[in-house]
């Protein structure tokens, strides 16, 4: 074993009944707490199941187990063993799931039972319930793996915009308890150690819980895992437990503030010291009126699954910079313009950062090159504007950007208007294509409360005059229609493409090719 403490089987010889997980399941009739001896015990006996399986390091690992002690299990086991270790989506369908094995090029699926019929047929990967290797895991030593060494996840981005792209940030192979210079900037910014106790409420095949729960263990502190997002329940745990940090993604705070009046003011969190939250923009009404029921303790950072670089602002520095998602916390910011020059503040244009991870795209080395400029700095199609003091605003992903008569419109402003408005529950902007004006903005909308077919016109029209009120006419949505509710992924982001193809489809108009295949 490595001298270093930031891993698991550091962690459970220092504190071996100390709690590392608590489950909350609703399955269960009470939460499943693991201490560090019983998570890492299981963790060794299923790390060398798999290599009994034939996993050597260096070997590709698929795990499509939602969010469960499972899925937290054979992570752990994977980063021991120096395996490259995806985690798929639990919403995807099997020929989407057989699409990302296939080009990650995936030797074993470890598929949860309930989740049995999505996995892909044919291929190459072995597929291995977690019944099965449970069973195998029980006849194996409790003890560290000889030879282990960190892996390396080989994350897949949401595909929001397009097809989902497998994504390398680092090799496996490092000495156990090797830390990242982000993971270890991320620690300093959020404060993160042993006394931490963390609530995860996103699902763990996404990259930011799945990352922020790797951190707390490998510190020593506590990680509640929430199984379903539900806003009751998340409060409930706040005051029950001495969490102390949280992670967040602004549809849940939408939710949240939608709670009953009573209930809100009732709220009391003892230790609650940061709400951490990310993943998609945060309409400016929604954050302030967090930081007005919870206090100054919303910390927002701007990332992805590239890891890139991040920014992060804290709540008095957001009050002063309404919208912005703050200043570098590794590394550098830079809005250039179409040919990669550097735009003055206050000026659109791509958002690049440089001194985060150097990553690449898996089997794509033209549209890793299509990330980066001479210079080291990189892209994940953002767009956006510097302010003098240097603090970062995002408008809206380039491939959403709205064109109509020429003028370039972004998507996000309009939204967070709509999101003002009482009666919005979601909102998307996205173009459709217009025979005029080359594009025409729509709105589509989940409303508070659902309208009839009938009434829909009526809402339309009196979200256009809120629209008017607040925007230039040319910014407001020219057609509307109205959803129960909106798809967003379970990480909180729309699924814009999938949304724009089925409003498309419904008015019988083909979907233009997505730029980002």
């Amino acid at each position: 074993m490595a001298g270093g403490l930031f891993h698991l089987e550091a962690q459970a010889q220092l504190r071996p009944a100390k709690p590392a997980l608590v489950l909350h399941d609703p399955a269960l009739p009470a939460p499943l707490v693991l201490s560090y001896a019983a998570l890492n015990d299981e963790v060794n006996r299923v790390a060398h199941a798999l290599r009994h399986l034939g996993l050597a390091p260096g070997g590709r690992l698929a795990a499509l187990t939602g969010t469960s002690r499972e899925a937290l299990v054979l992570y752990f086991a994977a980063m021991r063993l120096g395996l490259w270790y995806t985690p798929l989506n639990s919403h995807l369908k099997a020929s989407e799931i057989g699409t990302i094995l296939e080009i990650a090029g995936t030797q074993h699926l470890v598929y949860r039972t309930d989740l049995a019929a999505q996995r892909p047929g044919g291929g190459h990967a072995v597929h291995s319930s977690t019944t099965r290797l449970g069973a195998l895991a029980e006849t194996q030593p409790s003890l560290c793996p000889e030879g282990a060494q960190e892996g390396a996840a080989l994350l897949f981005s949401s595909g929001t915009t397009g097809q989902p792209k497998g994504v390398i940030t680092a090799e496996p192979g490092a000495p156990l308890g090797t830390q990242s210079a982000l993971a270890a900037a991320r620690i300093r910014a959020h404060h993160l150690s042993e006394d931490t106790v963390y609530l995860s409420t996103a699902p763990l095949y996404h990259s930011a819980p799945l990352r922020y729960i790797d951190m707390v263990l490998r510190l020593g502190g506590t990680a509640h895992v929430l199984y379903r997002f539900d806003a009751e329940t998340a409060l409930t745990l706040l005051e029950a437990h001495p969490i102390t940090h949280s992670q967040w993604v602004p549809t849940m705070f939408v939710r949240l503030l939608r709670l009953p009046e009573g209930r809100r003011q009732a709220f009391k969190a003892r230790a609650h010291r940061y709400a951490i939250h990310a993943a998609a923009p945060c309409p400016p009404a929604v954050k302030a009126a967090m930081i007005d029921w919870w206090g100054p303790i919303l910390y927002e950072y701007y990332s992805a699954t590239e890891a890139n670089g991040q920014t992060v602002i804290n709540s008095e520095e957001w009050l002063s910079h309404r919208g912005s998602v703050g200043r570098p916390l590794l590394g550098e910011v830079s809005i250039r313009d179409d040919d990669g020059k550097p735009c003055a503040p206050g000026e659109r244009g791509g958002v690049y950062l440089r001194g985060g991870a150097p990553f690449r795209y898996l089997n794509d080395d033209a549209k890793t090159r299509a990330a980066y400029l001479d210079d080291g700095f990189s892209t994940v199609g953002d767009l956006g504007y510097l302010d003098e003091e240097g603090y970062l605003y995002l408008t809206d992903r380039r491939d959403f950007t709205i064109i109509s008569g020429g003028v370039n419109i972004y998507p996000r402003e309009i939204e967070d208007v709509l999101l003002a408005d009482e009666r919005v529950a979601d909102a998307a902007v996205f173009g459709l294509p217009d025979e005029e004006f080359g594009e025409r903005i729509h709105a589509a909308v989940e409303l508070t409360t659902p309208a009839a077919p009938a009434e829909e016109a009526a809402r339309g029209e009196a979200l256009r005059q809120h629209c008017r009120r607040h925007l230039a006419n040319l910014k407001c949505p020219k057609t509307w229609s109205f959803h129960q509710p909106l798809p967003r992924l379970p990480t909180g982001k729309l699924a814009k493409q999938t949304l724009r193809s089925a409003v498309l489809a419904a008015q019988d108009t083909p979907p233009a090719p997505s730029s980002d295949a």
